[in-house]
């Protein structure tokens, strides 16, 4: 058993994940054509029902809602958040948030609402995407898998043994990197299942006698 704290220590150190946050994603506002300067529009989350006023100004939207944490006052809230521009390689502009955090100032595509009910980038909040909550293994399956559907179009399921013919009108020389890849990747995960599963350590003591 652990000393005293280290159960907490080791729980510090899993991040949460985005999809516990609600979010701002600024694609989505320059699909909707509304962020040009003097537009006022609501953002809600169908979900939870809470919803934020924004106003789009010249390089920056300005943020307006009401946050209460846990069972503390409700507080207003209004600040603004940069936005920064930057080319398509097809032509046009894609826009960007510059995190409001104190001392970050990172250009990014999303905000999360944080604890203390103002908005950041998921690296202030330290938080992980979902799938970066992944075993290694099940991530490594996953490559696999998508190089073998998607760019080989062999059947799925990557301990699987059919496929491995090379497509029509591929050259050799791809289909050698993309089946190189496949072993590669699913080596990897097989390698990461038997030592999450302790498969691996199990035959080792058998044949060692314990």
């Amino acid at each position: 058993m652990g000393g005293s704290g280290s159960g907490r220590r080791r729980r510090d150190k899993v991040k949460d994940t985005t999809e516990k946050y609600l979010a701002l994603d600024v694609r989505s506002w320059q699909r909707d054509e509304v962020l040009l300067p003097g537009i006022t529009f609501q953002t809600t989350w169908t979900d939870n029902g809470a919803s934020i006023g924004v106003r789009a100004a010249v390089d920056q939207v300005v943020l307006n809602y009401r946050h209460r944490m846990a069972d503390a006052e409700w507080t207003d809230h209004e600040y603004p958040v940069r936005l920064d521009r930057t080319p398509c390689t097809y032509g046009g502009m894609r826009a960007w948030f510059i995190c409001p955090a104190k001392d970050c100032g990172r250009r990014v595509a999303m905000l999360y609402l944080g604890p203390a009910g103002i908005f950041a980038c998921r690296h202030c909040l330290k938080l992980a995407y979902a799938s970066q909550r992944q075993e290694a293994d099940i991530r490594a399956a996953r490559r696999a898998e998508k190089i073998r559907v998607a760019r080989l179009g062999w059947p799925p399921g990557v301990y699987s043994l059919r496929g491995w013919q090379k497509p029509k009108g591929m050259h050799w020389r791809t289909f050698s990197w993309l089946t190189t890849q496949v072993n590669m990747w699913t080596l990897k995960s097989l390698t990461g299942l038997t030592q999450r599963l302790g498969i691996g350590s199990a035959l080792t003591e058998k044949r060692s006698g314990r």
